[in-house]
């Protein structure tokens, strides 16, 4: 089924995505920001050929005999690299609001779990949906993303025709306390099912589609079925997604069971390494952040939902001073209910300001953003700054708005950072295809139609407390 229906998606893709070098888009006169080595801010033309970038600054050449070209008048506003967020739910978009003020283990055992149960095929694209078009309108066009246990084909399917950029795997659960039947699998089926899914669409929609083996957490997962998604990453070169140290009960929790904290457990079943992102890392003690630091296990970092599940507030700074990589996601919509990088970039940076005696900047936060989100994925080389050669991955923004000006003499990374948000971008585009233009959507109604129609089914089938 998986091969049938992306062999279906591929030869439509082919056809309608207009990719080669007859195709391209001219981002007329903007301001440049580039996300290089050198952080240089260009006023200039930005020139997309096919799916990669052929020009940043200066004035572009006329198009060649032949080659169609698409001008975007970027004049006035700012273009920046396409926003990376590195710790998603696209399952839970249709739960914002329905699970408010209570902090993590609650959140989970009395709502979330409960309605993750509840989705069906349909639910879970129209939930998709809604968060891909969300995080396009918002100029995320990277994501990592964990689904829920049952279903995933669905996700893929609405990532595959929103045009984001995706990193998407099954959440495996083989215990839980506190968790629905429906929610807890064999932990044979759990890691076959992963690999079925991972044959299917890894390297889907040229590439722009991979999977990530996504164990949920170490409360949700035996031994046997941690070690064997340890074993499935490394047969497949695949990201390993987990959450770990988010919360002190969890912690708890992990030490009850194992002996061991989290971060300290993982490592010692051999999953901390280089391909490891782990959501949170809040409660990390100086061991914990020494095996972080040597394995080059990366860090997902989340601000909005660490505050609104009370959970507490990462080391980032420190983390940063060790060379750990560190990237920002908005985690799921009843965490934080928007899925707004911008806010993400801005908590970031605010909370340590209290939080440290060596607080983040903004460009901290843009990089976190950006090259570092890019980095933490193994993108770097593709993805997370504007260069000749790279995907051609990228936002526009008009901050014509009174909370954005005067500008004079400001540097972007602290308008994007402290000013503008996810209302400011007018365009959006993912492997040199407009996947999103203000001026001419007109999906919005139809997608809340589906959504509100989703979560009525959801919550007549949902038991929840």
């Amino acid at each position: 089924m998986y091969r049938q229906y992306m062999a279906q998606r591929l030869s439509h893709t082919s056809r309608s995505c207009g990719h080669g070098s007859t195709m391209e888009i001219l981002v007329k006169g903007g301001q440049i920001v580039t996300m290089d080595s050198n952080r240089r801010v260009i006023h200039g033309d930005l020139l997309v050929d096919g799916d990669r970038i052929a020009q940043v600054g200066g004035l572009a050449p006329a198009p060649a005999r032949g080659v169609k070209r698409k001008v975007v008048d970027a004049r006035d506003r700012l273009v920046i690299p396409g926003l990376v967020q590195t710790h998603v739910h696209l399952c839970q978009t249709l739960f914002r609001g329905q699970a408010d003020d209570l902090p993590l283990l609650d959140w989970l055992r009395r709502r979330i779990w409960p309605l993750e149960a509840a989705h069906d095929p349909d639910t879970l694209l129209a939930s998709a949906r809604l968060g891909c078009a969300e995080l396009l309108q918002g100029a995320t066009t990277t994501i990592l993303d964990m689904a829920t246990v049952q279903h995933t084909e669905a996700v893929f399917e609405a990532a595959a025709e929103s045009g984001i950029r995706a990193h998407i795997g099954k959440a495996m659960m083989d215990l839980g306390d506190g968790a629905p039947p429906a929610l807890l699998e064999r932990t044979e089926d759990s890691l076959l099912e992963a690999e079925a899914l991972a044959d299917a669409w890894h390297g889907a929609e040229d590439g722009r589609l991979n999977y990530a083996v996504a164990p949920r957490f170490v409360v949700s997962c035996s031994e046997a079925l941690l070690k064997g998604a340890a074993q499935l990453a490394d047969k497949r070169g695949l990201l390993v997604h987990t959450h770990a140290a988010e919360n002190q009960d969890e912690v708890s929790l992990v030490i009850e069971r194992t002996g061991l904290r989290n971060i300290s457990y993982l490592d010692s079943i051999g999953l901390t390494n280089d391909r490891l992102m782990v959501a949170h890392g809040i409660w990390l003690d100086a061991s914990e952040m020494d095996i972080l630091e040597r394995s080059h296990t990366r860090v997902l970092h989340c601000p909005s939902s660490n505050l609104k599940l009370r959970s507490g507030i990462a080391r980032v700074p420190e983390m940063r001073r060790r060379k750990i990589s560190v990237s920002l996601g908005a985690d799921g919509a009843p965490c934080n209910n928007r899925l707004d990088a911008f806010r993400e970039m801005n908590l970031a940076v605010l909370i340590q300001g209290v939080a440290s005696e060596s607080p983040l900047v903004a460009m901290d936060a843009l990089e976190m953003a950006t090259i570092d989100g890019a980095r933490a994925l193994g993108l770097e080389s593709e993805i997370g700054s504007l260069e000749v050669g790279k995907k051609a991955d990228l936002a526009i923004l008009d901050l014509g708005q009174l909370r954005s000006w005067p500008q004079e003499g400001v540097s972007p990374s602290s308008i994007l950072v402290y000013s503008a948000g996810a209302s400011d971008v007018t365009l959006t585009i993912v492997d040199g295809r407009i996947v999103w233009d203000r001026e001419n959507d007109t999906s919005n109604p139809s997608l809340m139609r589906e959504a509100a129609a989703a979560i009525h089914r959801i919550r007549a089938r949902a038991a929840m407390t």
